[in-house]
Parts: C-alpha cells; structure tokens; sequence
C-alpha cells in the first residue's frame, strides 16, 4: 500500500465538505487531518451528519487557529472567493489544492470578474492550475499543484459533448442545454425556494437569463472544437429531489454518423463513464452516491439533430467524488481508490 498523506478539508459542514469526508474517511491512502468550520468549531463532526458517528472522532476547527501546511493537500469546498486568498502561500510550501469552488475554472480573469461580481485574488495562478475534469485534462492533472474541480452542471454536459466537439461532428453553435439539478446543488442554504414545503411538488427554470456555469462550459469546450467557438443556449432547473443532475442536451449534426461509435471508442478506458445503448433513458437514481457519468443518445429520424441525455450525482461526480478522483490522479495513485461504490437504491 502506498504511504498514507494528510489532507484537510476547509468548509467540511457544508454538502460539498460532508461528502468529502464521507469519502475520504474510507480511503485507504488518506488521512484526513484538519476539517474547517466557522459556525461549527468546536462541535464534533458526527454531531452535525450522525452518519459519521464511530467513523472519525474529529471536532470541526476554525480556519484561522490550524496550519493548513501541515497536510500534503487542501480541498476547499468553500462559497466562491476563499480558496484564492489562500492557495498561493500553500503552493508556495509545496501543498496541493483542489478547490470544489469556482476561483480557477476560468482563465480570463475579466469574464470571471464579470461573472463572479469580485476581483480575483491570484490572476497571476489561473495559468497554472489544471481544469480537472479527468476525462479531458488527465495529463495535465498528474502534475498539477492546483486543481479546479468543474461545477456540476459542466461535468455532466461536457461529458455529454465532448466526443462530438472532438470529431467536429456538431454545429458548435447549434447546442441547446436542458439541464435539472437537485436541490443540494444550491448547497447547504436556509432559502426559502429550498425549504421543502416549498420545493416539493415543484419544478422550476432559473437563472434564465444566464448561469455562471455558462462561461466555464463555453471556455473549456472551444479548446476541443476544431470547428471554433462554442457558444451555449443553457437553461438550469431546481428538481424537487435531493441528488442528480440530468442534462439533455439537443445539437444538430454536421455529417451523418454512427454516435455508438463515437462516444464507445472516446469512453472505452474510461472508469466513471457508461455509454448506454442507443435509445435507452439514463435516470439520476441509477448514479445516486456514486463517482458515475451515464450517457445516452437519441438520432431523430430524417433529421440532423441529436438528442444527448447524461446524468451524475452531483455531489459526488459532480463535486466531491471528482476531488478525490482527481486527487488520486494527482498522487500517482489508481484512479478508482476510494470510489468504487455501487449506487445506491431505492
């Protein structure tokens, strides 16, 4: 076995951070040393998620009162905006950064200013740090010191489209995405939209008029059409469910081709992708708890349009689950450590 590196984890309280600790509790090359909360220091952790209690005795700290640079890596799964006044001075001691948040998923620093609404604290880092959707940038991860996870919506419409955009087989500016996520994609909120009276037995689009996710789509994305630009009509909605995302996405062809084949020889190695057959309906509790990207196809007969449907577990593939697959990356280590499980049902 490989000797075992501590790793913190700043913002553990909130759905992004328990599933973090859910998961790397169990990993058999991690030890988990610092776990970071301001409004939960002091508390142990199995007071706040009992389904940790006799998995770990750790207490929840405050930020300020640790020394991050003890540990070999630092996940930040924090609100936007934190792990940039921090992720120099830890690279500089030779740590590690995945951050679970949005301050390195875009390199123009302006059309992140523009999107994030605050000015960037490290602009001089977003060359350095490595978009980590593994599927994409493996690579590039392996030597990475800092990693931007992708935001769920991205991980699972990129997916979808990357193949495609890879072969220039699809306008670039034909792609329409539908995309539904669960209500703890908005995170751990007291909202009123997200309290259960209220979400239950509700189905609603927001951000209509355009989505952060957008331009960090649109960026990633134009680097693998070798018909240009992309640009994205994306619409995101509130499922009344927990967990899942499932996007549909709808593109026009620019050839006739066999998709199966496309999409089984672009995901043949891949461990966390299943290319279903043609047709067939991916469904969000068929990945549930699980590191899993499933993708379907649908031709539209005497058309040129392709319907493409994926769905993830946001807070694992979509978030956490990724983190740890790309942290394995990142460590040398098999890229399925600790994320094997099964999906969980009903």
């Amino acid at each position: 076995m490989d000797k075992k590196i501590k790793v913190s984890i700043v913002g553990g309280s909130g759905y992004t951070g328990i599933e973090l600790i859910r998961i790397l509790s169990l990993h058999p090359n991690v030890d988990i040393n610092h776990i970071t909360s301001r409004n939960d220091a002091g508390s142990y952790v199995y007071d706040i998620y009992p389904s940790l209690r006799g998995i770990l005795s750790h207490k929840f700290v405050n930020p300020e009162v640790i020394h991050l640079e003890e540990s070999a890596l630092v996940f930040f799964a924090t609100p936007n905006g934190i792990a940039m006044k921090h992720t120099k001075d830890l690279i500089a001691k030779g740590v590690k950064v995945i951050d679970l948040a949005a301050d390195f998923r875009i390199k123009d620093v302006k059309k992140w200013e523009e999107w994030y609404e605050m000015p960037h604290e490290c602009p001089d880092l977003l060359d350095e740090s490595v978009y980590g959707l593994p599927e994409l940038n493996r690579n590039q991860i392996k030597n990475a010191q800092i990693v931007a996870n992708p935001g769920c919506y991205p991980t699972a419409i990129q997916l979808a489209l990357m193949p495609l955009l890879k072969e220039g087989l699809i306008d670039p500016l034909s792609i329409i995405a539908d995309a539904k996520s669960g209500i703890s994609g908005a995170g751990k909120q007291n909202k009123p939209g997200l309290l259960l009276s209220e979400a239950s037995e509700n189905f609603k689009a927001y951000s209509l008029t355009g989505h952060r996710h957008q331009p960090e789509i649109e960026e990633n994305l134009s680097k693998d059409s070798p018909l240009g630009k992309i640009k994205l009509l994306f619409v995101p909605h509130l499922l009344p469910i927990v967990r899942g995302i499932h996007a549909t996405i709808y593109v026009n062809c620019v050839e006739d081709f066999d998709p199966s084949l496309i999409f089984d020889k672009y995901y043949a190695t891949e461990p966390f992708v299943d290319v279903m057959e043609a047709n067939s309906c991916p469904e969000t509790k068929s990945v549930r708890a699980s590191n899993l990207c499933r993708i379907s196809f649908y031709k539209v007969p005497d058309t040129k349009q392709l319907v493409i449907l994926a769905v993830i577990d946001n807070l694992v593939k979509g978030a956490a689950g990724q983190a740890v697959q790309n942290m394995n990356i990142m460590m040398g280590w098999e890229e399925t450590l600790g994320l094997e499980s099964i999906p969980l049902v009903p």
